[in-house]
């Protein structure tokens, strides 16, 4: 089926009692079983919930995977893919990840013994060299966040296979509508369906997808023995959301080629850095690996008190954490969604205090564009 055909209905059936076209929100914690052993599939909803179920068949539909698995928010999701490693096992992160990534695994696992190092994935070769042979597993965003560097999925898949290292790619940022990690060669594709998949900053989420049965079993395994699962109603709402998403993302990003545009011919930018500019480094990666540039815009001020007095200054742009929703967001990564991460290390990659991102909504572009030239001029 089309992407919206799949998008409405997969993993989504009439009610059988009622005939309900909406999935039910199937609130209960534990189900009337009809004797010892014997119960209509469901036990108690930490292991089992026919709305969390319906969710994850339409995720897994999506991703062009087998198996889905849904968490109780994006790190959550990231928590489970690294428990399927043991201690000692050494993990390569891409060094401009989500912070909260970041502060995962510096602050619980590496304690626990899951050795890490950080790398620009950028360059298929770096990553070569960096591969140890205890290394296990590769992490990465693409587009990153917030620099907006994108990854060769199809060649670091290839290096993953060869080495045997799990390639897990964080795929919050396009979404299944721009982008498929599984089909270009990951083997998880990693998700907060708070964001774009939800669409309405009103539930917090995490999923995961796979297409390769062991690794779903295990996920699913992991998901019941920890118990980081999200609410049916919360599933209910990312359901609801992704019903839109096809028509939310082509809005998402034909309003940001319009910001990321102004923004780069405006005096007080310094910087832009969005895939679907022809000045991004790896356009050209961007046009063969995805369908289109998503929300996300990047753009750099002179300064740290450029920033600070530029961002009270918007209307629209809501000045807040998380992004994805249908409303603007504008954020300040070195203070807030980053600050986990050490200085150094942001400003390695470029992350520096006179750095800001945009989150660009659905409202009408001009809107956007005018709230954009008020708050920098």
């Amino acid at each position: 089926m089309g992407f919206s055909t799949d998008a409405i209905h997969a993993g989504q059936r009439p009610d059988p009692t009622t005939g309900a076209v909406t999935v039910p929100i199937y609130q209960t914690s534990t189900y009337v079983q009809e004797g010892i052993g014997r119960h209509k599939g469901y036990e108690y909803a930490r292991t089992q919930n026919p709305t969390r179920e319906a969710l994850e068949a339409n995720l897994a539909v999506l991703e062009k995977g087998r198996h889905g698995v849904c968490f109780g928010s994006g790190l959550a999701a990231i928590h489970a893919v690294v428990q399927l490693l043991k201690a000692g096992d050494h993990v390569l992160l891409a060094d401009n990840l989500y912070g909260g990534t970041y502060r995962l695994m510096a602050g619980v696992m590496a304690p626990l013994g899951l050795p890490f190092d950080t790398i620009s994935p950028i360059d298929p070769a770096v990553i070569a060299a960096a591969i140890r042979s205890d290394t296990r597993m590769l992490v990465v965003e693409s587009p990153t966040n917030p620099m907006m560097q994108l990854v060769d999925l199809e060649a670091v898949g290839r290096l993953c296979r060869e080495k045997g290292v799990l390639f897990v790619v964080d795929n919050t940022f396009m979404t299944p509508y721009f982008q498929n990690p599984l089909e270009l060669g990951a083997d998880i594709v990693v998700h907060s369906a708070t964001k774009y998949l939800n669409g309405h900053s009103d539930m917090v989420g995490g999923a995961v997808i796979t297409a390769d049965d062991g690794l779903g079993e295990r996920l699913r395994y992991l998901q019941n023995a920890a118990g980081a699962v999200p609410g049916p109603f919360d599933c209910w709402l990312a359901l609801r959301g992704i019903k839109s998403l096809a028509l939310r993302m082509e809005r998402h990003d034909a309003n940001a080629r319009r910001v990321a545009a102004f923004l780069e011919e405006h005096r007080a930018v310094t910087r832009v850095i969005y895939p679907g500019l022809e000045s991004h480094p790896q356009h050209a990666l961007a046009r063969r690996q995805m369908r289109g540039f998503g929300g996300m815009v990047s753009a750099v001020l002179e300064s740290a008190e450029e920033a600070a007095r530029v961002l009270p200054r918007f209307r629209l742009f809501a000045l807040a954490e998380s992004l994805g929703g249908i409303e603007s967001l504008i954020c300040h990564p070195a203070s807030m969604t980053h600050a986990a991460v050490p200085e150094a290390e942001r400003e390695k990659v470029g992350l520096t205090a006179g750095l800001v991102r945009f989150s660009v909504g659905c409202e009408d572009v001009e809107d956007l564009i005018e709230d954009i030239r008020r708050a920098l001029d």
